[in-house]
């Protein structure tokens, strides 16, 4: 499989994900959002298909009760892994899960979602307002994504001005 069929595999079945969890999860899911490699369009055969879901109700603690939530979503999508495991590509997925309130708070890998997430489900515009707010925010401050090789950063203060940047 090349490098184009691998992403649209992978997007596809990203998207095969949220239709689960929608079916799942019911009213409790706010939003589900590819982010990673697999949105950019960058994935290989070992990739993680990164995806932030918005869930509520999520218990308060605990990261091995959250993942229960999304346990009936992960069974209902093993045999398609497998069949790609089979075919040596050798991804699965990773969850990062908050409550309504948790995502309201800006966090650090939001940033490069801002210019790459991919909104697979998106309950009254949830997590593109977030988003958006966001990009402004970084508008406002000047910030800059920035590019080193492979690596790809943001400089919240491109004027070199030392200063804590509130987002």
């Amino acid at each position: 499989m090349d490098r184009r069929g691998l992403n649209e595999t992978l997007r596809l079945l990203a998207r095969k994900y949220a239709e689960i969890a929608r079916e799942t999860l019911g009213d409790d899911l706010i939003s589900v959002v590819l982010f990673g490699s697999v949105a950019r369009g960058e994935a290989t055969p070992t990739s993680d298909i990164d995806i932030l879901l918005v869930v509520r109700g999520l218990p308060a603690k605990g990261a091995f009760k959250r993942r229960a939530v999304i346990e009936p979503v992960r069974e209902r999508i093993t045999e398609d892994l497998e069949s790609l495991w089979q075919k040596g590509v050798y991804v699965d997925f990773v969850e990062v899960l908050y409550t309504p309130e948790e995502a309201q708070v800006v966090r650090p890998i939001y940033l490069d979602m801002t210019e790459e997430a991919v909104l697979l489900y998106d309950k009254e515009g949830f997590f593109e307002g977030i988003l958006k707010r966001l990009r402004e925010r970084l508008r406002e401050i000047g910030a800059q994504r920035k590019t080193l090789g492979k690596i790809r950063y943001w400089d919240l203060t491109p004027d070199g001005t030392p200063r804590e940047v509130v987002l």
